[in-house]
């Protein structure tokens, strides 16, 4: 794209420029015209000058030859007067001095005339030649006044050419910086569509398989699970529930209102318009309190005073309509059984008007007959008896129209599903018609009604009651109106409208299937309202997945506890075994010693002398180990801990020596305590090793976890490595269409600017010629 619109504006101003071009070349040759021009009368003005220096040197030449001439005249005149006295005295004498003086007189006479003859020739050829060199001056003048101008002219071209050529070098340069930033906002753009692209090429994979699988699992499902087709036979197809579409069941509702609007406003002006025409046939044309009326129109007074019976029930009708159409339903020609008793009503009025029609007629022919009704009065009756019967017709027309949409609901084989919708273009059009009658009937009965009020015999009861016959007729057209643009613009969603039913189902076959669709609607809207259950909140991804390793490890854990407890129970069983065991072992060695010292006890008594040894042997063996220990305890002040198996034993620095049963005591609750501390440090042996046991054996999971990761990100790796690389070859490709083109542009941009120097040249060129020739025009 942005190549085509680089190669677009290269090919404007290349466009441009050979205009420009060809502009400059026809003004070169207007300046070299006018150059030679120029030249040509630099030419004649040398010539000119040239004869008129001539002519100068001519004129000073006559005019100093004009003054000899006149000097010699003045000398000659001179002499004339002086010969003149003296010819007076020398009459006489010198009849031969005046003939030659006559003679020499005749000769000047002649020679003056010559030269004032001359003289005056000259004058006229100088005056002529100064009048010819004035015209050719005010000439020239005045053409070196128009090439002064032209030069002007071309001057302020030129400038105005060098001003275009440097406002075009400046946008083409701005053209290249914002192209260069274009093109590289087009190279982000392309690599990030070709990221995008990927992804979606990536996603569009994965949807078209996780598609293809809900695809496959969805037609197994249906083969498998669904065990019956419920549209395999149409004559079941009507009881099939449609899908319940609100916005349809709020737009008829709304409609059926607006609807229910215009036909109460219809029925208030019928109810008016009728009304007050009964009253006018009891004032006009003979007034019911001074005089009877004919029995024609109390007859006719009289079945239109029961118009509300006949009229009221229309809008009853619609109401009943608009109260079937709810939320729940479903609405089409079908189920609207509430249309028939409305087309019922209609009828019901239209047999009402055929009624009062004929009386209606003879009423207004009763009034033509009348004394006071004029020729224009009787004209508008006619109209209006004319109106009454269009508008009784297009009742009737539009009663079987309504009658025909309301078919449906009844008899279905009544009126077929394609003519639904030509009979309700009839019905638009009837309405339409309706609208037009109403008109004419306001139009003829305000113009009667003004004729009425001109008679003399007029009343304020009849001008009050046209007034409001007219008013009634007004409402009339305007509600005809109202409902016939409401019904238009309708139209078509009426006609989409109809095809709302069943699915596949061409329609509903009878009111009886519809009523069971519609129960059928009932039942399934209750069972899907106690189906209805709140949906339980959803956890988010990545919670989802810190919690699954939590519950991992949680579960690593508690096969690793479950293992250390069964570990601790058998030890613990061991433990109370062997407790056992020792127990025993403590009851037998206090039995053994209570038989040693009752063995011991016997001896004694039996040999004291053997007794007393015994004791002093055993004294002296427990002084000696006792001297020994004083001797230990002296030595080491502290306890003495041995590196066996049996612990520390520790002994205080008493001079008294235990006895025999103090001292097995102490041993024994010696080895008592070591065998305690000796089973506590094992326990805790045995539990740190069964929880290292289950950290290593975490820690080898998660290792094992890790290098599948590790593995799957070694191949996205690669992948991406293979997508960057072809990306970059890709970018390379882009970088060097993009180089070539830049340079293109560049290698075309300068040549032309080189163009444009060169024509900056010429022009300057130019400039400094038309200045030379101003400045030697201005000179000469």
């Amino acid at each position: 794209m942005a190549s085509a619109e680089l190669q677009g504006k290269y090919q404007k101003l290349a466009q441009e420029y050979s205009k420009l071009r060809a502009q400059n070349q026809v003004l070169k040759k207007g300046v070299v015209d006018e150059q030679a021009n120029s030249a040509a009368l630099k030419e004649q003005l040398k010539m000119k000058d040239q004869s008129l220096r001539k002519l100068q040197q001519e004129m000073d030449s006559l005019t100093f030859r004009n003054l000899q001439l006149a000097k010699r005249v003045e000398l000659l005149q001179d002499e004339l007067a002086l010969s003149e006295p003296r010819g007076k005295k020398n009459k006489k004498s010198g009849e031969s001095s005046s003939q030659l003086s006559q003679e020499q007189k005749s000769v000047f006479d002649e020679d003056l005339q010559k030269k004032i003859e001359e003289n005056e020739r000259l004058h006229i050829q100088f005056f002529e030649a100064d009048e010819q060199h004035k015209h050719v001056e005010a000439e020239l003048r005045s053409r070196l006044a128009t090439l002064e101008t032209e030069a002007a002219q071309h001057q302020a071209v030129v400038d105005g050419l060098t001003r275009k050529y440097m406002e075009t070098i400046e946008k083409l340069q701005n053209d290249k910086a914002k192209l260069e930033v274009k093109s590289q906002t087009l190279e982000k753009e392309a690599k990030e569509c070709r990221l995008r692209t990927e992804e979606c090429q990536l996603q569009l994979k994965t949807l078209h398989e996780d598609l293809s699988g809900r695809l496959e699992e969805s037609l197994s499902i249906i083969n498998e699970k669904v065990p019956f087709n419920d549209t395999k036979y149409s004559q079941y197809n009507p009881l099939n529930v449609p899908l319940h579409n609100r916005r349809h069941q709020l737009k008829m509702r709304d409609i059926a209102g607006q609807a229910l609007a215009f036909v109460q406003d219809l029925v208030t002006a019928l109810l008016n318009f009728h009304t007050y025409t009964e009253q006018r046939i009891q004032i006009f044309p003979v007034d019911s309190a001074i005089d009877t009326i004919s029995p024609l129109n109390q007859k006719f007074s009289q079945y239109l005073h029961e118009n509300a019976s006949y009229v009221r029930p229309l809008e009853e009708g619609m109401l009943h309509l608009f109260e079937s159409i709810t939320e729940d339903t479903v609405t089409v020609l079908e189920t609207t059984v509430k249309l028939k008793s409305f087309s019922e009503h209609l009828t019901s009025y239209i047999c009402f008007l055929r009624k009062i029609l004929p009386y209606q007629l003879k009423s207004l022919e009763e009034e033509c007959e009348s004394s006071l009704c004029t020729s224009a009065l009787r004209a508008r009756n006619l109209e209006l008896s004319q109106d009454m019967k269009k508008m009784t017709a297009v009742f009737e027309k539009l009663q079987t129209y309504i009658a025909l949409l309301a078919l449906p609901s009844t008899e279905p084989d009544g009126l077929l599903r394609t003519n639904y919708s030509s009979v309700l273009t009839n019905v638009g059009a009837a309405l339409h018609g309706f609208h037009d009658v109403m008109k004419d009937i306001s139009k003829h009965y305000s113009q009667k009604a003004t004729i009425e009020h001109e008679l003399p015999t007029a009343t304020q009861k009849l001008i009050t009651t046209n007034d409001c016959i007219l008013s009634s007729v007004v409402a009339l057209t305007n509600g005809a109106g109202k409902i016939a643009s409401f019904f238009s613009n309708n139209l078509d969603y009426f006609i989409a409208s109809l095809s709302y039913g069943p699915k596949a189902a061409s329609g509903f076959i009878s009111p009886l299937s519809a009523e069971c669709m519609l129960q059928y609607k009932k039942k399934a809207a209750a069972y899907m309202k106690s189906l209805r259950k709140p949906l339980l909140e959803s956890v988010p991804y990545e919670e989802a997945l810190a919690n699954r390793r939590i519950l991992l490890s949680s579960t690593e854990s508690r096969e690793g506890l479950a293992q250390q407890v069964q570990q601790s129970l058998e030890k613990i069983s061991k433990l109370e075994q062997e407790k056992e065991h020792w127990m025993l072992e403590a009851q037998l060695a206090k039995i053994k010693l209570e038989k040693e010292n009752q063995r011991i006890a016997d001896k004694l008594k039996s040999t004291g002398s053997a007794q007393l040894v015994g004791l002093a042997q055993e004294n002296a063996a427990v002084s000696d180990t006792a001297g020994q220990d004083e001797a230990t305890a002296k030595a080491v002040l502290e306890p003495i801990q041995s590196t066996s198996l049996i612990g520390t034993l520790t002994r205080t620095s008493d001079s008294k020596v235990p006895d025999v049963e103090s001292r097995e005591d102490l041993i024994k609750n010696h080895y008592m305590a070591r065998i305690v501390e000796l089973t506590s440090q094992l326990q805790l042996a045995d539990s740190k090793s069964v929880h290292f046991y289950a950290e290593c054996r975490a820690l080898s999971k998660r290792l094992a976890l890790a290098e599948k990761s590790k593995e799957a990100l070694t191949e996205e790796m690669k992948l991406a490595s293979q997508n960057i690389s072809r990306l970059q070859d890709e970018l390379t490709t882009t970088k060097r269409s993009y180089e070539d083109q830049l340079s293109m542009m560049s290698d075309h941009l300068c040549s032309m600017n080189e163009t444009l120097s060169k024509q900056r040249e010429e022009i300057d060129t130019l400039k400094m010629s038309s200045k030379g020739n101003s400045k030697k025009n201005k000179s000469r």
